[in-house]
């Protein structure tokens, strides 16, 4: 997520400001990564990286990735990628990415997460992104969270208490949006934000009808644990909107704060790592 306090000022403060003004500045989708090529029956379908998804491992490590395509209830077809580490993992994430990269720039880092973590990894395209149709928009991001939620649920047979809803950046609202109606096992919340008014005006106290990505709304509604991630230099989110999450969470877990850390360099840190491995591999089971 990336964009100047003076994009932001217009977009979420100047007549007229709409939600789907919003989306528009929002969503970064990249140039695609990646292609899936579909068999003849459409049921399974070969992942090709291109060079700029900067893939860092064997043929071995791809296969285990396994990619479908999924349709929405608001009719697009959105692409979907299972990270299988073990066949013996006890936990999945539904990983919500950031709004500048797709399945492809991300597959990588997947890897490395699931072997780490010995927990898989599922993930989607948002509409408009990588192989997914239509455009990125808030309320077509709801849409396909619920999709991925339903193909994990429906094709691999995992169930809720096993899964554990992660999301970065954009990917946090539609977290907290599912989470807030689905319990699960647990939820990570890696720079999140507020509410999208709240970015440009961080004393605003109300959610206006026109703001979009209220999350400040939805996270008391979570009844599952909650983990919160953020830098405490991030100029994107400022830390003061995972602090104040983190504050109206129900259940929430002893969060990261990641001093010197801003919005897009989490994943240098080894803390993040650290914290990630002791929650799930030590607290959660105790939760």
């Amino acid at each position: 997520m990336s964009m100047s306090f003076r994009r932001l000022c217009w977009l979420f403060c100047c007549p007229p400001c709409t939600r789907s003004i919003a989306s528009m500045i929002a969503f970064c989708p990249p140039d695609p990564t990646y292609t899936l090529i579909p068999d003849k029956s459409r049921s399974r379908w070969t992942l090709q990286l291109s060079e700029r998804a900067e893939w860092q491992y064997s043929a071995r490590e791809m296969r285990d990735i396994e990619c479908f395509m999924t349709k929405t209830s608001r009719g697009n077809r959105i692409a979907c990628m299972f990270v299988r580490c073990s066949p013996n993992a006890k936990y999945t994430q539904l990983f919500s990415h950031g709004n500048g990269c797709d399945l492809g720039q991300m597959s990588s880092i997947y890897i490395a997460l699931a072997s780490l973590l010995n927990c898989n990894i599922f993930s989607y395209d948002y509409s408009g992104y990588g192989a997914s149709s239509g455009k990125p928009t808030e309320t077509n991001m709801y849409a396909d969270i619920d999709a991925a939620w339903t193909a994990l649920r429906t094709r691999y047979g995992i169930p809720p208490e096993d899964i554990i809803i992660y999301g970065q950046s954009i990917g946090t609202v539609a977290s907290v949006d599912l989470a807030a109606r689905y319990k699960s096992a647990a939820v990570i919340l890696h720079s999140p934000f507020t509410s999208g008014i709240r970015i440009a005006f961080p004393n605003k106290k109300k959610t206006c009808c026109l703001d979009a990505f209220p999350s400040i709304d939805k996270i008391s509604q979570i009844t599952s644990p909650v983990l919160i991630i953020h830098g405490m230099e991030d100029k994107i989110a400022p830390f003061s909107h995972g602090l104040t999450l983190f504050e109206r969470c129900q259940r929430p877990v002893e969060p990261l704060w990641l001093e010197g850390a801003g919005h897009n360099d989490v994943y240098v840190y080894e803390e993040y790592y650290e914290r990630l491995e002791q929650f799930i591999t030590q607290e959660l089971g105790n939760l």
